[in-house]
């Protein structure tokens, strides 16, 4: 892959053969990926090695266990993950991952509870997952914003109720489904140093630095900024592996064990090949023409700082529901003309006028409606300003 920010695969231009119209997806997931990315894939499906696709050859082959080994490589550097942790590739989606941390973390000790701050959807399901498996004596909500619809108006930190004794500290870093990103709001120097903390990137991993040391494990689905789905990718302090970490009251199955995993370099049985190679790609992608990063975390906030201006210039034609200090950089949910008696029609006409000009998969979740632009790393600001100025247009003409 080759740096050059003025040809199409950076602009990620898309035109539908069939209408010869330029296509915008918004997908909140799986979300879009680059296109020199798909191309290089593309390639590689047909003929990687002697002739044969990379999904027609063995996950214990030279040529796959070559992609495996340089595909972490380029995720530790890129995040500088420090020494003392493993990178775990696993399948079943984030989701899985709720049922896997709670039976991998919750110790031997009865009276340690497993701590959860509820911030959205994904962070309650979690929450209820732990429940469901350890029962509601093991769980304590430290703090949730149900009452306001996850709306990002979270409480002051005096008001959070974290347990006297912890097995671990969980929470979801961007939710989704309601536009809420903690990033650096959260506020790490309440945890203490000696409970770890668990947190769900799925849809902002790689979007900017982080500092890995601070975590005791990080998950992330792939398929929002770092390959197709069909692929989790867990970073877990090589502390937590010990049995003294894991549930006692019930067997955890073998594939949920983070130690099946760490003991056989994520290979106990065949792995999803093609997603981790692809996941690769885009740690390459992300090395070479983005730049790392920092480079990444600034394009992310000219995008998200983009299309939140036009929405706070609006006069309250466009209103975002979340609070300012907790919106999110990946997911921009925003409702249309919210006061008007006609506001479901708009919504309605809006999303309709901007399919029609080439904006795709706008609608919010299903739970909870609106607009919804999911702006991950490949989506360029080029693209992000198209829709600021249909919404400007839209907006002028209605």
């Amino acid at each position: 892959m080759t740096n050059n920010n003025n040809n199409d695969n950076n602009r990620n231009l898309r035109i539908d053969p069939a209408t010869g119209l330029r296509i915008i997806n918004f997908s909140a997931g799986p979300g879009l990926m680059p296109v020199s990315v798909l191309a290089e894939a593309g390639q590689s499906m047909a003929s990687f090695s002697q002739g044969h696709g990379l999904m027609e050859l063995s996950h214990r082959g030279k040529a796959f266990e070559a992609v495996l080994a340089e595909t972490e490589a380029d995720f530790r550097q890129l995040l500088a993950i420090p020494d003392g942790y493993s990178v775990l590739f696993m399948q079943g989606g984030a989701t899985l991952q709720f049922s896997t941390v709670a039976l991998n973390l919750v110790g031997a000790d009865a009276d340690a509870k497993c701590d959860y701050i509820v911030s959205g959807a994904w962070s309650a399901k979690a929450a209820e997952e732990a429940e469901r498996l350890l029962g509601k004596e093991r769980v304590n909500v430290v703090v949730s914003t149900k009452k306001s619809k996850h709306n990002g108006d979270i409480p002051a930190l005096d008001q959070w109720k974290f347990s006297q004794k912890q097995a671990y500290v969980f929470y979801c870093d961007n939710e989704t489904v309601h536009g809420v990103e903690f990033g650096n709001k959260f506020p790490f120097d309440a945890i203490p140093s000696n409970v770890p903390l668990i947190c769900d990137m799925s849809s902002n991993i790689l979007s900017g630095a982080i500092d890995v040391s601070k975590y005791g494990l990080i998950f992330a689905g792939a398929q929002k900024n770092m390959g197709p789905a069909g692929i989790t990718v867990v970073i877990i302090r090589d502390d937590l592996l010990s049995p003294s970490r894991k549930c006692t009251t019930q067997p955890i199955p073998q594939l949920l064990d983070y130690n099946t995993y760490s003991t056989s370099q994520s290979m106990h049985n065949t792995p999803p090949t093609f997603p981790i190679y692809m996941c690769g790609l885009v740690f390459k992608w992300l090395k070479t023409e983005i730049g790392g990063l920092d480079q990444m975390s600034a394009i992310n906030t000219a995008k998200s700082t983009a299309l939140y201006n036009a929405i706070d210039g609006s006069n309250g034609f466009y209103v975002c529901p979340v609070s300012k200090a907790y919106r999110s950089r990946m997911n921009v949910c925003f409702l249309v003309n919210p006061k008007s008696p006609d506001a479901a029609a708009l919504e309605k006409r809006f999303l309709a006028e901007a399919e029609a000009k080439g904006m795709v998969q706008l609608a919010g979740h299903r739970s909870v409606g609106g607009v919804r632009a999911s702006l991950y790393n490949a989506m360029t600001l080029e693209n992000v300003e198209i829709l600021v100025a249909f919404m400007k247009e839209f907006q002028a003409r209605v």
